[in-house]
């Protein structure tokens, strides 16, 4: 006997609210002017972990991520983004399931802060190159499983709603800036919690990928 489950107006609408996103941000808006919202939020990443010693990076606010953890979930999640994007580019579907939200290195905190930082320029010059390459034209069918998370209320009670939606080559690329901002911030907030003078904050991003 099959169950199939159900999902609340709440969620139906976060879903509804996402696919939106996708479709205006994403799959209907023109390749230059994602490549310069990607570039232009990697960039304010960078400029902002340049501005933190590796001390500083390693210190946590109580139990939250450190600045050098979320680096390290970044630098994970975007390679991991980098193989799927070029899977979908070949017109495939990336083998395997989606990329887990939370992903992080076995040891964050024992990678050099210096490295961690130079590793993630690196996969934002290949992201960016990748997309450099792609003709304004390209078309594919391929879609990629993507991990969503987003902040939903009911009876007055704030939660996370969490999902797997399917989303094509050009969504998943404004779903790299969406996840830069969303740890920029994160990030900001750890150092501000830290008696760190955090940069002006960027503006809010959502709908958020989960990872």
């Amino acid at each position: 006997m099959s169950h199939q489950s159900t999902i609340s107006d709440a969620e139906e609408r976060a879903r509804a609210t996402a696919r939106e996103y996708f479709r205006t941000r994403g799959t209907d808006a023109p390749l230059a002017t994602i490549r310069t919202r990607v570039a232009d939020a990697l960039a304010a990443l960078e400029q902002l972990i340049d501005g933190v010693d590796g001390a500083t990076a390693a210190r946590r606010p109580g139990s939250d991520w450190s600045v050098q953890e979320i680096v390290d979930h970044l630098l994970e999640t975007e390679r991991a983004s980098l193989d799927e994007l070029w899977c979908l580019l070949a017109g495939r579907r990336p083998p395997g399931g989606p990329i887990p939200a939370g992903l992080q290195s076995p040891a964050p905190l024992t990678r050099p802060w210096s490295w961690l930082c130079r590793e993630l320029r690196t996969v934002h010059r290949d992201l960016l190159a990748t997309l450099d390459g792609v003709p304004e034209t390209y078309a594919t069918e391929a879609r990629v499983a993507l991990v969503m998370v987003v902040n939903v209320e009911e009876a007055g009670v704030r939660r996370p709603y969490e999902w797997v939606e399917d989303v094509d080559w050009k969504s998943y690329a404004i779903v790299l800036r969406v996840h830069a901002i969303d740890h920029m911030n994160q990030a900001r907030k750890v150092l501000a919690a830290l008696g760190a003078a955090p940069a002006p904050r960027a503006a809010s991003a959502r709908p958020a990928p989960g990872h």
